[in-house]
């Protein structure tokens, strides 16, 4: 009985969806998953035989960027791929990817899966491997303190005892999800900056990361955030030796790494600004060798990849050149802010939609005093445009350079009107106000 519902929940969700393109009523990267969920609750765990590898993404930053890498390495390759390309990353959105695609036949599923519903997915759907970014304090309304977090994507991995799983070395939070299990790690052992735009220098106030004995961590490199070669004095826990090693160069708008592997030097680089996407770029590397995948065809790769949904995303908007980067959370934020380009016209859009998180004190710790040095418009948007006015003066920003316009379509109007087509823009939206400006009509 369960089969036969998993095979009309495929044929209802390709007319579900065929209704939605006709109506042009959304995109429907959910709303697919979710009634395909409703009438056939175990859905998923009828999707796993179409897949030969599974690679789950998860993290509180990075995921996106990630999996979006990966899965081009995986294409280039000459592989059939399913991925959730559009970041929608719970349940709903996964089983919306599955239902529109089977019972074609796949190599390899990458499935980037949101904190909270790793657990539940894991239920229904066990993947090869799981990939682990970063743990960052996001959202603390809905996912509160970070060992809540932690404690999610544990009862996940405990779920599955054959899952390998790919840990950020330079993380004390992640590294120990790796405990007694089957963990390799990556991470980087120097980071070099050269770049008049990324300033390696941060405002943003620094937490104290303690070890799970309750000491606080020391650091003999910390890259930021908590990143780094950490180590206990108490109880001896340090970071771990990583099974893919690499040498970071930072420049304004791409790096350079230089990964050891297996004994053997590789030099990549990516078209991605900051070490944040450094870091992205790593795992996607690290995840590529695992599978196979030859380093010519991982760079051949990491050259023709396009950033997707505000991650690193650009566009040409009225003829100007924008850089378009989400910012959801303090450590996120304060990276992305180290690598804007204090020339461009700014805007930032801030939402506390439930996607967003209610909770904006992030906004008061994220390092907006990178932008002090502004030459030209700042312009704040969104719901919240006048807290984020607020943050700014008290960033250091003189006012008359500040602009308050809560409409997001007129307020990129605004930095974009000029007639000077070499003007760049470079625009920062909270989650939801990213959605509404992917819906504009922008040229």
């Amino acid at each position: 009985m369960g089969r036969v519902r998993f095979y009309t929940a495929l044929i209802l969700a390709r007319l579900i969806y065929l209704a939605i393109r006709l109506l042009n009523k959304s995109s429907g990267t959910s709303f697919v998953g979710m009634m395909t969920l409703k009438f056939c609750p175990e859905f998923l765990k009828y999707c796993r035989k179409y897949v030969n590898k599974s690679i789950s993404v998860t993290g509180t930053n990075g995921k996106t960027t990630t999996s979006g890498v990966l899965a081009h390495i995986l294409e280039i390759n000459g592989n059939r791929l399913i991925h959730n390309v559009k970041g929608a990353n719970m349940l709903t959105g996964i089983a919306n990817v599955f239902a529109l695609n089977l019972p074609e036949k796949f190599d390899y599923a990458v499935l980037e899966s949101d904190e909270a519903y790793l657990r539940r997915l894991y239920e229904y759907y066990k993947t090869d491997f799981l990939v682990v970014t970063n743990l960052f304090r996001d959202q603390l309304d809905r996912y509160g303190e970070l060992m809540t977090t932690a404690g999610y994507i544990k009862q996940a991995i405990d779920k599955n005892k054959d899952l390998v799983l790919l840990l950020n070395a330079d993380d004390p939070l992640v590294t120990n999800l790796g405990k007694d299990r089957n963990a390799l790690y990556y991470g980087f052992e120097s980071v070099e900056v050269f770049s008049d735009v990324h300033n390696s220098h941060s405002c943003a106030p620094s937490e104290t990361f303690n070890c799970v004995c309750g000491e606080p961590l020391k650091y003999h490199r910390q890259f930021f955030a908590q990143q780094g070669h950490y180590y206990c004095e108490k109880c001896g826990y340090k970071r771990p030796e990583p099974d893919f090693k690499a040498k970071a160069k930072i420049y304004s708008d791409y790096s350079e790494l230089i990964l050891s592997y297996g004994g053997k030097e590789y030099n990549f680089k990516i078209n991605l600004v900051g070490l944040y996407n450094a870091y992205n770029a790593l795992a996607a590397i690290s995840q590529s060798f695992l599978l196979g995948i030859l380093p010519e065809v991982i760079q051949e790769a990491l050259s023709s990849y396009k950033s997707i949904f505000g991650r690193t995303e650009r566009r040409t908007i009225n003829g100007h050149d924008t850089l378009i980067q989400l910012i959801k959370n303090p450590t996120g934020a304060s990276e992305v802010l180290k690598t804007v380009d204090l020339n461009s016209n700014i805007v930032i859009a801030i939402n506390d939609n439930y996607a967003d998180g209610r909770d904006i004190s992030w906004l008061w710790d994220s390092d907006f005093e990178q932008l002090k040095d502004a030459k030209k418009l700042v312009i704040t948007s969104g719901i919240r445009a006048n807290d984020m006015a607020l943050r700014l003066k008290y960033a250091g920003i003189a006012q008359q350079k500040i602009t308050i316009e809560p409409n997001i379509e007129k307020a990129i109007a605004l930095a974009s009107s000029g007639d000077n087509k070499s003007e760049k823009i470079t625009i920062l939206p909270s989650y939801t106000a990213l959605l509404k400006i992917n819906k504009l009509k922008l040229k």
